[in-house]
């Protein structure tokens, strides 16, 4: 099952925070990193009185549930610091769950696609590079279509 996370900081050596993100993730059983996209440099989203992100994109292959990804990449925010005290808040590491194959989920848990992705032109010039062909399930457009509309 194929699968896309973003993947951001903006504290501390935030391509350090982001490569121990990337190295845990592969580590993981039955996740197969296929693609990542480049890092990219961008100003912080909803709040924006603090620093700058470095963020990216991964796409992978997994065997995993979405709940059971959801749950390995908490984990992995936390073994790296992340502290959520405040919503949109700088972190040392988010790892988000952006599309899992074409499935559309909304519980207390977990929402997919995420439910912010098509308003964040961070996300989708990452998704863009890595599949701009993908069609988002829930608006029924191609990641590329969405990124033109939103620039």
């Amino acid at each position: 099952m194929y699968c896309y996370l973003g993947i951001g900081s903006n504290l501390g050596d935030k391509l350090e925070f982001i490569t121990k993100a990337i190295n845990s993730i592969s580590k993981l059983k039955n996740v197969e990193i296929t693609k990542t996209s480049s890092m990219i440099a961008t100003k912080p989203y909803g709040k924006t009185d603090q620093p700058d992100f470095l963020n990216c994109v991964i796409e992978l292959d997994t065997d995993l549930l979405p709940e059971e990804l959801l749950k390995k990449c908490l984990d992995i925010e936390n073994q790296l610091g992340r502290i959520r005290d405040e919503k949109w808040g700088p972190r040392t590491i988010d790892i988000d769950l952006l599309f899992y194959e074409d499935k559309i989920i909304n519980n207390e848990l977990l929402v997919l696609p995420h439910p912010e992705l098509h308003k964040r032109s961070f996300v989708l010039t990452s998704l863009k590079e890595l599949c701009p062909d993908l069609i988002h399930p829930v608006l029924n457009r191609k990641i590329k279509d969405i990124f033109v509309e939103l620039k």
